[in-house]
């Protein structure tokens, strides 16, 4: 749930990896310092709103090997990636108002 529902959730916010993630390949998107970026945010962004996170998230901020399992976790199972590059193909779907 932390992972995939509360991290991808945030990541899935964010138009600037949404972006990034339409334009680039995956290897390409996993190599971005703004991925790095907004995971970190990701992870205070949850370990501020999140009591039963608190744990996860600490570590994750304490350490970079966590915050490269729970990216490789997002890249892979997660599908955060594809789902990026779904989100954009949607808005770009959209009539404009």
């Amino acid at each position: 749930m932390y992972v995939n529902g509360v991290l991808k959730g945030k990541l899935l916010e964010n138009e600037l990896l949404v972006q990034q993630a339409a334009s680039n390949s995956k290897e390409q998107f996993a190599n971005s310092p703004d991925l790095k970026d907004a995971l970190g945010h990701a992870i205070i962004d949850a370990f501020d709103a999140f009591d039963a996170h608190t744990a996860m998230s600490k570590q994750a901020l304490d350490s970079e090997r966590v915050r490269d399992g729970l990216k490789d976790i997002l890249l892979g199972p997660a599908q955060l990636y594809e789902a990026l590059r779904e989100r954009s193909n949607t808005a770009d779907k959209r009539p404009n108002a």
